[in-house]
C-alpha cells in the first residue's frame, strides 16, 4: 500500500509539472503573439507617418490596437482616420460603444454626443441614428432631458424616416419613447386627474397619434403591422382621412417594392440597382426622397467618384442648401481625395455660397495633398483655384490686395509644377503653358501691362514651345489685340525663323500683315526672309525624305539578303529523297524532299508523291485561319488529300470532322494545346467534364495525323457550354489552354474573343518589369500590403511563360492610386518594376476593315502587271455577261448596279466556243 500510495504521489507530481509546463508554454507563446503585435503597431504608425492617406493601413491600427486594449491609443487612432476619412456605420457603432463602456461619469456624456453629432455627418445610417436616440434617452433625468431626446428623435426622423426597409425601426423607437412617457401620466385606479394633469394627458395622447399618422402617411415595409397596431391602440375609429393616406402610401410602397427586392437579391455593390432607384426617384421628383436614395447608394459605394459627382450636381443644381451642400461636397472629397474633378466642384460650390476666403484657400491646400495620379490634375486643380482668385479682383482699381494674391498665386503656381510635379512624374502636366499663357491674357487685358504680357510669353517660348505655330499665332493674336504694330512685327519675325511645323501659314501671317499695314522695306524684308526660311525647310524636308527613302531601300535590300541566304541554306529541289526500305516511316519523313508536282501525274516514282511544300502552304493556313477565327471549319475539305496516279499513298486515312453550325450555342473553340497532347479526344473529355455532360469531342489533325492543337466540345446543353468559357486560360500540360465561343468570324467579323478591356481603369494597375520567374502569388503576396486584391493576371506568352508584365485589380482606385505611389520602381530581385494605372493603347483595327472602305485593286497574278496588258482573250468572251437592258421606249437604262462578273470556264469550255464560233 505504501508503495502504491508513493507511486501516485508521484504521478500526481508528475502531472502537475507538465500542467506548469502547458501554463508556462501558453504564457510564452501570447508574450510572443503581444511581442509581434507591439512591432506590427509600430510599422503601421510609421507607415501612416510616411503616407497618411494609406486608408487599409489605418483599418489594420486600429484592429490591432482594440486587440491589445490599447484604449488611449486607439482613441488617437480613430480621431487621425477620422479627420482624413469617412467613417463606416461599423467603425462609428465600435467607436460609439467603447467610448461608452469608457464613460463614468455624466459630465463624459457631452463629449459623447458631440462624438455623435460626427458620426451622424458622414453617412445617412439607420443604426447610428437609433443608437444615438436610445443613448439620449439615458440623460432624460437632466434639465431638458425629455425635450433633447425627442429632439433627436425627430432630426432621426428627417434623415432616415423615409428609409423604405429601416425607416420604420425609428418610427417604432420613438413611439415607444413616447408611450413610456404616457405611462408615467396614468392616473392610479381610483384616482381622478386634476384638470391640468387631464391637459398634459390629452397633450401626450395626441403626440402619439400624431407619430402613428405621419408614419401611415410613408410607404414603408410592414406597414399592415402599424395601421394594425393603431386601431389596436387607439380607443377611437382611425379617421377617414388618415386610412385615405394610408392606402395611397400603400399604391406607393409598390411601386417601390421591385427596386427594394432587386437591392436585396443583389451581390454588392449594387451599383446598377441603386441607379435605376435613383432614375426612378428622379423621375418622381420628391427631394427628401432623391436625397435619401442616393445617401443609400453612397453609403455602400463610397470609393465610387462619379457617384458623389452625380449627387453634388443635383445638390447643385436643384436643393442649393448651403449646409447641405457644401456637407455633400467635404463628404465626396474625403471618400475619393484622388479625384480632382471632386476639388474643383467643391471649391466652385464654396464660391457659390459666398464662403470665406480663408476656408476656400484651406480647402485648396488639401487638395494639393490629396495624392493625385496624374500630373495634369496638378495643372487642373490649380487652374480652377486660379479662376476663383481672378473672379475676386477688381480690375477698375490700379492695384489691390486680391490683384496683389492673384499674381504671387500664379508664380507659386509655375514654381509648384516645376518643382513638385515634374520631380514627381517627370513632367510637369502643363507642356503647352496654360497657367502662363492665362496669366499673360489677364495682365494684357484686364491689367493693361503688355510688358508683363511679354515677359511672360518670352519665359513660354523658351520652355521648347517656339517651334510650335499656334503658339507664336497666339502671340501674335495677344499682341494684335492689346499690343502694337512694331511688336506684332517682331513676333511674327522670330516665328518665320523657329517655327518648324507650319512655317508657311506664319509666312503667310507675315505678308499679309504687311500687306495691310506695312511700308515697302517691310514688304521687301518679309519676302525676302519668308523666301530665304522656305526654301531652307524645302531642301531639309527634301533631304529628310531622300534619308527615308534610303532607309527604305536599306531594309528592302537587308530582307532580300536575308531571303537569298535562307534560300540558298534549301537544298535543291532536283534532288531526290534516298528511301531507306528498312527505315521506317518516321525517318523517312525527315529526310524527305520537296519535288515539283508532275502535270499528268504518271507512274514514275515521284511522279505520284504529292509536294512538300504545298503541304507546308495547307498547314500554314489552316493555322492562319485559325487565328483569324474560321477554326477550322474548312479542314473537312482538307483533311483528304488527293491521291495521285501511279503511286501508292502515303497518307493516313482520317475521319472528316465536319461542324454543324447549328450547334454553335452547345459547342465551345479550344485552342493553344500542345502538339505532343497524348489522345486529345480523351483527354479534352476528361478535362470538360466537369461542366456538363459531353456530347462529342472533335480534335482538328493535320494531313499526316498530326494533332493540330485546337478542335471542337460539343456539350449536350447551352449552359455547360458557358459553363466551359470559364475553364479559358486554363494551365493545360504546361500551355494555356485558350476556351472561346464557336463563332465563324467570316459571318460575323466584328465578334470579338478578347475578354480583358482596353480602357483606363483607374482601380486597376499595369506592372512591368517583373523578373520572369515571379509567380501570381509572390505579386498578390506583395500587392496585398496596399490593399484588398481582386485579380492578379500575368501576362503570358502562348507556352505559358511570364513576359514580366501583370495587371493586378483592386477594390477600388483610392487602393490602386496607393499602390502606385508605394511600389513605382520597387527593386525586385536586382529587376525595377514600373507600375501605372491601367491604361492599354487601343486595339489596331484588322487589315481586312480598313481595306473595306477602299475601293478594290486590281490583281495582276504574281509575276505583276504585264507590259503589254494585251488580253488574251477571244472576242467572242469580250462581249458583256449581261447585256443593258431596254426600256420600253426602246433606250437603254443604266443599269444601277455593278455588272456580274461572268462565270469562270475551263479549256473544254473555250474549245468549244471556238469551235462553235
Amino acid at each position: 500500500m505504501a508503495d502504491g500510495g508513493e507511486a501516485e504521489a508521484s504521478l500526481w507530481a508528475a502531472g502537475g509539472s507538465e500542467g506548469d509546463e502547458e501554463l508556462e508554454s501558453e504564457d510564452s507563446s501570447e508574450a510572443d503573439e503581444e511581442k509581434e503585435n507591439q512591432a506590427e503597431i509600430q510599422r503601421l504608425e510609421e507607415q501612416l507617418s510616411i503616407n497618411a492617406f494609406d486608408y487599409n493601413c489605418h483599418l489594420d491600427l486600429i484592429k490591432l490596437l482594440h486587440q491589445e486594449g490599447e484604449l488611449v491609443r486607439l482613441r488617437r487612432a480613430r480621431q487621425k482616420m477620422n479627420e482624413l476619412f469617412p467613417l463606416t456605420e461599423e467603425l462609428w457603432l465600435d467607436w460609439l460603444k467603447d467610448e461608452i463602456r469608457m464613460a463614468s461619469e455624466n459630465s463624459e456624456r457631452e463629449k459623447i454626443y458631440e462624438l455623435f453629432e460626427r458620426a451622424v455627418k458622414d453617412y445617412i445610417c439607420p443604426e447610428v441614428w437609433l443608437e444615438f436616440a436610445q443613448y439620449s434617452i439615458g440623460g432624460i433625468g437632466q434639465e431638458g432631458g425629455i425635450e433633447k431626446v425627442r429632439s433627436i428623435f425627430e432630426r432621426a426622423l428627417m434623415a432616415v424616416g423615409l428609409h423604405v426597409t429601416k425607416g420604420t425601426a425609428i418610427w417604432e423607437a420613438y413611439r415607444e419613447f413616447e408611450n413610456a412617457i404616457l405611462d408615467t401620466l396614468q392616473p392610479p385606479a381610483g384616482e381622478v386627474l386634476s384638470p391640468e394633469k387631464q391637459q398634459v394627458l390629452s397633450v401626450q395622447l395626441e403626440k402619439i397619434h400624431t407619430l402613428f399618422r405621419r408614419q401611415l402617411g410613408i410607404p414603408l415595409m410592414d406597414m399592415e403591422t402599424t395601421f394594425a397596431e393603431y386601431e389596436e391602440w387607439s380607443d377611437e375609429p382611425v379617421p377617414e382621412a388618415v386610412v385615405k393616406n394610408y392606402r395611397k402610401a400603400l399604391q406607393q410602397m409598390e411601386k417601390y417594392k421591385p427596386y427594394e427586392e432587386a437591392l436585396l437579391t443583389a451581390e454588392a455593390p449594387k451599383l446598377a440597382e441603386y441607379q435605376a432607384y435613383i432614375d426612378f426617384e428622379t423621375k418622381v421628383g420628391d427631394p427628401a426622397r432623391i436625397q435619401l436614395i442616393y445617401e443609400r447608394a453612397l453609403a455602400e459605394n463610397c470609393l465610387v467618384p462619379d457617384l458623389w459627382a452625380r449627387y453634388t450636381q443635383y445638390l447643385d443644381r436643384q436643393l442649393k442648401v448651403k449646409d447641405l451642400v457644401l456637407s455633400a461636397h467635404e463628404r465626396a472629397v474625403r471618400n475619393c481625395p484622388w479625384t480632382v474633378k471632386l476639388w474643383n466642384q467643391y471649391l466652385l460650390a464654396l464660391e457659390r455660397h459666398h464662403t470665406e476666403h480663408a476656408r476656400v484657400s484651406e480647402t485648396f491646400e488639401k487638395a494639393l495633398n490629396a495624392g493625385f495620379i496624374q500630373a495634369t490634375d496638378y495643372v487642373e486643380i490649380w487652374q480652377a483655384y486660379l479662376d476663383y482668385l481672378r473672379r475676386r479682383v477688381d480690375f477698375t482699381e490700379d492695384s489691390s490686395k486680391e490683384l496683389e494674391e492673384l499674381r504671387s498665386a500664379f508664380a507659386q503656381a509655375i514654381e509648384y509644377l516645376k518643382q513638385e510635379v515634374e520631380e514627381r512624374f517627370s513632367e510637369s502636366g502643363d507642356p503647352s503653358c496654360s497657367i502662363m499663357q492665362t496669366w499673360a491674357r489677364i495682365e494684357a487685358r484686364l491689367c493693361h501691362n503688355m510688358q508683363k504680357a511679354r515677359e511672360l510669353w518670352d519665359s513660354i517660348m523658351t520652355k521648347g514651345n517656339a517651334k510650335y505655330a499656334n503658339m507664336w499665332l497666339e502671340y501674335y493674336n495677344l499682341e494684335r489685340a492689346h499690343g502694337d504694330t512694331l511688336h506684332c512685327r517682331k513676333a511674327l519675325h522670330r516665328a518665320v525663323q523657329c517655327t518648324s511645323d507650319y512655317p508657311e501659314h506664319v509666312c503667310e501671317v507675315l505678308l499679309t500683315l504687311e500687306r495691310i499695314e506695312g511700308t515697302l522695306e517691310d514688304w521687301d524684308a518679309a519676302v525676302q526672309k519668308t523666301e530665304s526660311r522656305l526654301a531652307r525647310v524645302n531642301e531639309q524636308r527634301l533631304k529628310a525624305a531622300e534619308k527615308e527613302a534610303a532607309g527604305t531601300e536599306q531594309r528592302k535590300q537587308t530582307r532580300a539578303e536575308k531571303r537569298a541566304a535562307k534560300k540558298a541554306k534549301k537544298p535543291k529541289t532536283g534532288d531526290k529523297r534516298k528511301a531507306d526500305t528498312e527505315g521506317d516511316w518516321d525517318q523517312q519523313e525527315e529526310v524527305k524532299q520537296p519535288t515539283k508536282r508532275h502535270k499528268s501525274g504518271g507512274g514514275s516514282s515521284g511522279g505520284g508523291d504529292v509536294a512538300v511544300d504545298k503541304e507546308e502552304e495547307e498547314e500554314e493556313v489552316e493555322a492562319m485561319e485559325t487565328e483569324a477565327g474560321l477554326f477550322g471549319r474548312n479542314a473537312s475539305a482538307k483533311a483528304e488529300p488527293k491521291a495521285q496516279e501511279g503511286g501508292p499513298s502515303r497518307w493516313k486515312e482520317l475521319p472528316r470532322v465536319v461542324h454543324d453550325s447549328e450547334k454553335d450555342s452547345v459547342t465551345v473553340f479550344v485552342s493553344n494545346l500542345s502538339y505532343s497532347l497524348a489522345e486529345p479526344g480523351p483527354t479534352l473529355k476528361a478535362i470538360f467534364g466537369a461542366c456538363g455532360e459531353v456530347a462529342e469531342v472533335r480534335p482538328i489533325f493535320s494531313n499526316k495525323g498530326s494533332f493540330r492543337g485546337y478542335g471542337y466540345v460539343e456539350f449536350k446543353e447551352e449552359k455547360a457550354a458557358l459553363e466551359a468559357l470559364k475553364m479559358d486560360r486554363q494551365d493545360v500540360n504546361g500551355r494555356l489552354m485558350f476556351v472561346s465561343p464557336c463563332v465563324d468570324k467570316t459571318k460575323q467579323p466584328g465578334f470579338k474573343v478578347f475578354k480583358y478591356s482596353t480602357a483606363l481603369e483607374k482601380h486597376k494597375l499595369f506592372i512591368a518589369g517583373l523578373p520572369f520567374s515571379y509567380t501570381k502569388e509572390e505579386l498578390e503576396e506583395l500587392c496585398k500590403a496596399h490593399g484588398t486584391v481582386k485579380e492578379v493576371r500575368l501576362v503570358t506568352n502562348r507556352a505559358g511563360r511570364s513576359k514580366g508584365m501583370a495587371y493586378v485589380e483592386f477594390e477600388n482606385e483610392a487602393q490602386a492610386s496607393q499602390a502606385v505611389l508605394k511600389m513605382d520602381g520597387l527593386a525586385i530581385n536586382d529587376y525595377v518594376i514600373k507600375v501605372a494605372i491601367s491604361n492599354p493603347p487601343a486595339r489596331k483595327q484588322p487589315e481586312a476593315a480598313e481595306r473595306a472602305s477602299q475601293p478594290p485593286r486590281q490583281s495582276y497574278g504574281a509575276r505583276g502587271k504585264g507590259r503589254t496588258q494585251l488580253a488574251m482573250v477571244p472576242r467572242a468572251l469580250q462581249r458583256q455577261s449581261n447585256p443593258p437592258a431596254k426600256a420600253e421606249n426602246g433606250t437603254a437604262q443604266t443599269p444601277a448596279a455593278a455588272p456580274v462578273e461572268p462565270k469562270k470556264m475551263s479549256n473544254a469550255d473555250f474549245a468549244r466556243l471556238l469551235l462553235n464560233k
